[in-house]
């Protein structure tokens, strides 16, 4: 379901959200529009406009948080640079996520629950931090792929409000696979699901980032889609898989060198599985929507916790 409101001088064609917190409104919304007009034209030009390092991340992890999640973040930029810093940051979020997520599932391991009941709270927490957008992404963009009809139409169908049969048994499937996955992990030890969480958590959004790369076209000319495709370079994108498959596998190196192969491969293998999924939203959308990111965030997530359930 595409809930897109239309594009107005407060909020420049972005997230395919209508609940973006804090987005400029009202009488405050054309100055902010031009400001932010203005920042960009400097940007580009290099002038004195251009923000800092400092500034540039500010900026980036407000509109990865303000898009990527329901965290109550005011977005102050919704220009494509900031949009390249916040892609950049997506990992960040999604360890910031998957974190949270550990945090019910440790508790009630520790006050005497089973390891289903708490791998059931720990997937939930996503859903709620994220406002179930991630799954209404992946149900419409599997009803879009399983529709068999020419690019236009699978748009339409993904922006319809209601969910097909395709889209149910995805759902149903991905939910089921990530509880099993975290339960198994739970129930070999508690630090062992909260660091697989994590490292799902961080996998998705490294897929978004990827996603992102430059020559990664939009579907449509608005929503988050139109409001990030292209905006992160290859080269950049690239290193920060490495970088987040190497932070991953520095991570399990705490449980030994089994640990540490375990947690790389499984970062690996949730982007190879998530660039498979986006190739074919390429041929199928002939680009990236708000629907397809959410569908790379679950099938990423969801491989990394069943590559880590293995050996």
């Amino acid at each position: 379901m595409d809930t897109t409101p239309p594009p107005s001088p407060a909020r420049p064609p972005g997230p395919d959200r209508a609940d973006a917190p804090d987005a400029p409104s009202g009488a405050d919304a054309p100055a902010e529009a031009d400001a932010s007009a203005e920042a960009d034209a400097s940007a580009e030009a290099g002038g004195p406009d251009r923000p800092g390092r400092a500034a540039a991340l500010a900026h980036g992890l407000r509109f990865a948080f303000g898009t990527l999640t329901a965290v109550p973040v005011r977005v102050t930029r919704w220009d494509r640079h900031a949009a390249r810093a916040g892609m950049l940051c997506a990992p960040l979020v999604g360890l910031a996520v998957g974190l949270c997520a550990a945090v019910p599932g440790g508790l009630l391991l520790l006050a005497g629950a089973g390891p289903l009941l708490a791998a059931v709270a720990t997937v939930a927490v996503p859903a709620v931090l994220t406002r179930a957008l991630h799954l209404d992404g992946l149900a419409d963009t599997a009803d879009g792929l399983g529709s068999a009809k020419p690019p236009a139409g699978a748009l339409d169908i993904m922006k319809r409000s209601d969910i097909g049969p395709f889209g149910v048994l995805a759902l149903l499937f991905v939910t089921l696979a990530q509880v099993a996955a975290v339960r198994e992990l739970y129930a070999d030890h508690w630090a062992t699901g909260a660091l697989a969480v994590a490292v799902a958590g961080l996998a998705a959004r490294c897929a978004l980032t990827l996603a992102s790369r430059a020559g990664v076209p939009a579907a449509r000319p608005t929503g988050l889609g139109a409001a990030v495709a292209g905006v992160v370079p290859a080269r950049a994108a690239l290193a920060v898989a490495v970088v987040a498959a190497g932070c991953c596998a520095g991570a399990g190196a705490l449980t030994g060198p089994y640990g540490a192969l375990r947690c790389g491969l499984a970062v690996l293998a949730a982007l190879a599985v998530a660039e498979a999924l986006l190739r074919h939203c390429r041929r199928r959308f002939g680009g990236v929507t708000g629907d397809v990111f959410g569908a790379l965030a679950e099938t990423a997530a969801t491989t990394a916790l069943v590559v880590l359930t293995l050996g």
